[in-house]
């Protein structure tokens, strides 16, 4: 049984991770041909063109700001909306739990043309410009809190409830005993919603597609080469993309893995 479960295992990060190695090998494809699946030889050159296509840096230049300012707003109105959801009564919790889920399981493509009608009726109403950046950043913020607050609420429940009352009984003022107390033990949660909230923004196309105006970001731009050929470029931006992104999950899992070890070991000699 030990013998299939590992195979299993096997076969199903097989499944998960061929197409990345594919597309990694492939970036490093060298070839002319109409061809984009005979590997050819070794060559860096669709990275030196990556880095000297201005629409493709443009375009990523988009989405990392919007991605960036998206994961910074919503892990702080989510933290905060976390923290007010978990001091609710059971009902009113309920009913907010309910509002908050039902983000996520609505159809991408009824929350994109929804909110780009409210933004045109916005822009129409009270004036300005068109839908661009503004308004990308606007739909980014709101599909990603739902997952900010599902990811700090766990934290907030697996807290003790005593110790926030506890800083404040020993003449700790409200807002100090949130950020030295509270904070720090729901610091994992806020970590992993914000990464969830940055993977979630590059990520999206559907939603930007509606609301992006004359702004692009990378899927949008990606989806317009789909209509002619797609350069390997895409492969080399696609892989970088991939690597930073593996090497921040890494540097996350090695600092909580020591924050834990820390955690135990100050345990331990608090019981010696």
């Amino acid at each position: 049984m030990k013998i299939l479960s590992k195979i299993y295992t096997a076969l199903i990060f097989i499944f998960l991770y061929a197409p990345i190695f594919v597309l990694i090998i492939f970036s490093f494809n060298d070839t002319d041909t109409s061809s984009r699946t005979q590997f050819s030889g070794f060559t860096l050159r669709w990275y030196e063109r990556l880095f000297q296509d201005r629409y493709i840096l443009e375009a990523l230049l988009n989405t990392l700001i919007i991605a960036v300012v998206a994961a910074i707003a919503s892990t702080i109105l989510g933290t905060l909306a976390a923290v007010g959801i978990n001091r609710m009564k059971r009902l009113p919790k309920k009913i907010m739990m309910n509002i908050t889920n039902f983000p996520m399981v609505n159809p991408e493509i009824v929350t994109g043309v929804s909110m780009m009608l409210l933004f045109v009726a916005a822009v129409s109403l009270f004036g300005g410009r068109s839908l661009g950046m503004a308004s990308l950043i606007i739909a980014h913020i709101t599909f990603c809190l739902p997952y900010v607050i599902l990811s700090v609420l766990p934290k907030l429940r697996q807290m003790n409830p005593n110790l926030f009352e506890a800083a404040q009984d020993l003449g700790c003022p409200p807002v100090r005993a949130f950020f030295k107390v509270v904070l720090p033990e729901i610091m994992p949660g806020i970590v992993t919603g914000m990464i969830m909230a940055f993977t979630l923004s590059i990520d999206d196309f559907v939603i930007s597609y509606f609301t992006s105006g004359t702004t692009q970001t990378l899927p949008i731009y990606i989806y317009s080469m789909t209509r002619k050929r797609i350069s390997p470029e895409i492969n080399a931006l696609s892989t970088v993309l991939f690597v930073c992104i593996m090497v921040l999950l890494i540097i996350i899992n090695v600092r909580q893995a020591r924050d834990e070890r820390r955690a135990k070991k100050a345990e331990k000699e608090r019981v010696v």
